[in-house]
């Protein structure tokens, strides 16, 4: 399908409008095994409050193969209160030359119900092994003492194993939805073409 012109208030912006099914997920026990460790070299660390500049680059290379594509939307000014709020972390999967090749983003603003927002790994950092030792870090950091339950969602743009992921990690389905996203040509991001609407 060509490209369709955005909608009222994207202006003359070409988008590629896509069909997307959106999985909402939620651990409610939480996790009672021994943490998984990352392999060596690999580490975690906290980033406190990212410049959005600096916080979007690494969304793009970690995003971009599977179309995320929101946080470019976001006027600048409420990502910046977003990334500033000290309840919203940002944790980054340092490689061993203390490079980011990865990262996860979690809301605890309702602590009792918090939200894993992101997490993914940079293309190069695939099929390395990291991958369900960097969930399971994302969901013990999230389990604070007031949670209650924490949820999660994936949709169809996303890397293929990314929904069985959550399910092995302890990830229960709650709903799936259909969405119609109006994405913007001009950011440059892979587009799924199995997503786009005829």
């Amino acid at each position: 399908m060509p490209d369709v012109t955005a909608p009222e208030g994207r202006g003359s912006r070409r988008v590629a409008r896509l069909g997307v099914d959106v999985t909402f997920l939620e651990m409610r026990v939480r996790p009672s095994t021994p943490p998984l460790p990352l392999p060596e070299p690999w580490r975690l660390a906290h980033w406190p409050a990212p410049h959005v500049d600096d916080y979007l680059a690494l969304y793009r290379r970690v995003g971009a193969p599977w179309c995320w594509w929101m946080r470019f939307e976001m006027e600048r000014g409420q990502l910046a209160r977003v990334l500033g709020d000290p309840d919203v972390e940002v944790h980054l999967l340092l490689d061993a030359e203390g490079g980011a090749r990865g990262f996860f983003e979690l809301d605890l603003r309702t602590p009792e119900a918090p939200y894993l927002c992101y997490l993914g790994l940079a293309p190069d950092a695939l099929g390395l092994g990291l991958g369900r030792a960097f969930l399971d870090a994302a969901v013990r950091q999230a389990w604070g003492p007031s949670c209650r339950v924490l949820r999660v969602n994936t949709c169809t743009a996303d890397h293929e194993r990314a929904l069985p992921a959550y399910y092995r990690a302890g990830f229960e389905k709650t709903s799936t939805v259909r969405e119609i996203w109006d994405v913007p040509e001009d950011l440059g991001l892979t587009i799924p073409e199995h997503l786009r609407l005829s």
